[in-house]
């Protein structure tokens, strides 16, 4: 360490009050990568709003620029109040938890689930579930005791996801899915077969000019996103599942691609095909008038995020985690696996 910590000194009114002094050889260095190196739970957003809060004292001087340079021999004073409690309501909702540790938990999410509160879901969400679960174990992040949400599922997709119980936990994660290794991996149901067994989906998403619920491919407006696809297994000629990989983490990213290939998932409400072009592809390829009903009336994405890696922000172990299909998406398989 270029710096040297005189005390960490617990104290009733704050949650805690860090002293560093910069050495005689130190050379200058902004003020808020001065607090990085020795505050690691917390991230550089957490410190930045800290100064500009009045929170951090420099030889004497509150001092609210990040970009302030401290020099050989400052003593820096950084006071760091309690996490404020979360407005959102915990809820004792079941949670499928896959894995759980100080920093972190990786949940199976549920089918019909809303992972984050907002307009028209304000409670029964994952957060109110999260906030129920991890009471009194949320060291706060960006200063609110809440689980930090790295990524999100939509409400009608099943599958894994990781959440930050504090803010190292967070910013580590966060800059994995920045720098594409964590890996998401999905199981989908697709319409027809893809004559590529293996391809690339590079193609820009934004929000739809004529429908807001909707994204779309937009070349000129719409931010970069990419999937990548394996076709894992075809039931006869009409419809296929794929295995797909997101290196980035656009909404609805794999329902828009997918679409755009012309292999819409199964039973997506707004990127899928008409009941009567999906009704003829299964007739078509032999169903059975039973087995084409109960497909035609899945009436969700069939979409499940199966495996999850990432490297443990604090420990830097490797972590992989897998979780089955729900049971509506294995009763699909096993009516699709009648006719191979």
């Amino acid at each position: 360490m270029l710096y040297k910590v005189i005390s960490r000194i617990p104290m009733t009114d704050i949650q805690d009050k860090l002293e560093i002094e910069i050495p005689e050889e130190a050379p200058s260095i902004r003020l808020d990568k001065a607090l990085a190196a020795e505050c690691p739970d917390l991230s550089r957003s957490r410190l930045q709003a800290l100064i500009k809060e009045g929170q951090v004292i420099v030889s004497g001087f509150i001092i609210k620029k990040s970009s302030y340079e401290v020099v050989a021999g400052d003593k820096i004073t950084i006071q760091i109040p309690p996490a404020k409690d979360d407005t959102i309501l915990a809820e004792d909702i079941p949670l499928n938890i896959v894995y759980e540790d100080d920093d972190l938990l990786v949940v199976n999410k549920a089918v019909g689930m809303v992972v984050h509160p907002g307009a028209g879901n304000w409670d029964g969400t994952l957060v109110n579930a999260l906030l129920h679960h991890c009471k009194g174990n949320l060291s706060g992040i960006g200063g609110v005791q809440r689980p930090g949400i790295v990524h999100r599922l939509d409400k009608e997709t099943s599958g894994l996801l990781v959440v930050a119980k504090n803010d190292l936990a967070h910013s580590g994660l966060s800059d994995q899915l920045q720098d594409r290794s964590l890996s998401r991996i999905y199981k989908a149901f697709v319409w027809r077969v893809p004559t590529i067994i293996k391809s690339k989906i590079d193609m820009p998403i934004g929000r739809d000019n004529h429908n807001r619920l909707k994204m779309g491919i937009m070349m000129t407006s719409g931010r970069e996103a990419v999937t990548r696809y394996l076709l894992k297994d075809k039931y006869a000629d009409g419809v296929a599942m794929v295995e797909c990989k997101l290196e980035t983490g656009r909404t609805h990213q794999i329902r828009v691609h997918m679409q755009h290939i012309k292999h819409p998932l199964i039973g997506d409400p707004l990127y899928g095909l008409p009941d009567q072009e999906g009704t003829a592809l299964l007739k078509h390829s032999g169903y059975e008038e039973s087995i084409i009903e109960q497909i035609m009336a899945f009436k969700r994405q069939a979409l499940h995020a199966a495996e999850i890696g990432f490297i443990h922000p604090r420990s830097g172990e490797k972590l992989h985690f897998t979780c089955d299909m729900p049971d509506d998406l294995q009763n699909i398989e096993n009516c699709l696996k009648t006719i191979t």
